[in-house]
């Protein structure tokens, strides 16, 4: 029975807190960026959510894909993460998914296929509730259990969201809660449910990016594995700016800090906090600073600019020193 499989168990990370650190990456892929096509309106430059290539005039496809291990031990709720996810990078930059392929890496001598297929019931159905089908896959076999998503998604290039547009003196709003790594990490420790960040991390960022280009907003990226203070640095640095977070205005999942307390922390995390340190000027706590890098999975989206219906968690200010951050 798929409901006595613990997923959890079968990887050494889950979610997103399984991402290759962000210092790491950036060290790997330093000075790889191709130059060939000149309507790549956004690429690798600055390690957006996706890439924009302009098609036509007035249109611009989106591209991107995301995968990862499984945070939760229930197949079908790890499917509707992964895609939910996956599909968040057309959202942060201000897109409209149109089809979606299947990524899958298998571990077959220790998981059925019958599991395999609750996974891939959960990512069609979030793609159904996106508007969009499946419309293909590839599949490997691998020692962990691996699901994401290729998303292609449309946009018009007035329109178009990314990380490197922020400028000074704007507010910064932040779409949905923090903290779902932790809760993931007591849920892979225990067992235990948090449905407060299922609910979350199966939420489309759909209308949170309607709202923002709604509102004019040029400037996003959405919060994932490097966590709001790794994804806020990501963005200040692109955009030669820096920013102010007001720590009581972030909002938390429920259970979150407790969670946090009790020493549910993920690695990626930690990883995440060392990484953006030297860039923060900062007088919070080692607690609060942790839950700020928290490794999200199928996290909300960072808005340079005011939303309705959002909470506003800080602002852009200039960059006069060494810090990015000042929290």
């Amino acid at each position: 029975m798929t409901q006595d499989i613990k997923l959890t168990s079968f990887a050494a990370g889950g979610g997103c807190a399984c991402k290759i650190p962000a210092g790491q990456l950036e060290s790997a892929v330093e000075g790889l960026i191709g130059k060939a096509d000149p309507n790549v309106l956004v690429g690798l430059d600055d390690g957006d959510d996706a890439a924009a290539v302009k098609i036509q005039d007035g249109l611009a496809v989106i591209s991107t894909a995301d995968f990862f291990t499984p945070m939760l031990n229930d197949p079908y709720d790890w499917g509707r993460v992964a895609a939910a996810n996956a599909l968040s990078d057309v959202y942060a930059m201000g897109g409209t998914p149109v089809t979606a392929i299947n990524l899958v890496g298998w571990p077959n001598e220790k998981l059925g296929l019958d599991v395999l297929r609750e996974v891939l019931r959960g990512g069609m159905d979030i793609a159904t509730e996106a508007g969009i089908s499946v419309t293909g896959g590839h599949s490997i076999t691998a020692p962990e259990p691996l699901y994401g998503m290729a998303a292609t998604g449309i946009v018009a290039p007035d329109k178009l969201m990314r990380n490197d547009a922020a400028e000074p003196g704007l507010p910064i709003t932040l779409t949905k809660p923090i903290g779902v790594g932790i809760l993931n990490n007591k849920h892979k420790a225990t067992g235990e449910v948090s449905q407060a960040a299922v609910d979350s991390m199966t939420t489309l960022n759909r209308e949170a990016a309607r709202a923002a280009v709604e509102a004019g907003v040029r400037a996003a990226t959405d919060v994932t594995g490097f966590g709001l203070l790794g994804h806020l640095y990501k963005l200040c640095r692109a955009s030669g700016i820096a920013a102010e977070l007001d720590f009581s205005a972030v909002p938390t999942i429920e259970g979150a800090k407790e969670a946090l307390a009790e020493g549910f922390i993920p690695g990626g995390s930690r990883r995440n906090l060392d990484w953006v340190r030297p860039h923060l000027d900062t007088s919070l706590s080692e607690e609060e600073l942790v839950l700020l890098a928290d490794a999200q999975t199928s996290g909300g989206l960072l808005l340079i600019g005011e939303v309705p219906g959002y909470p506003v968690i800080g602002h852009t200010t200039e960059r006069t020193g060494d810090a990015f951050i000042k929290a």
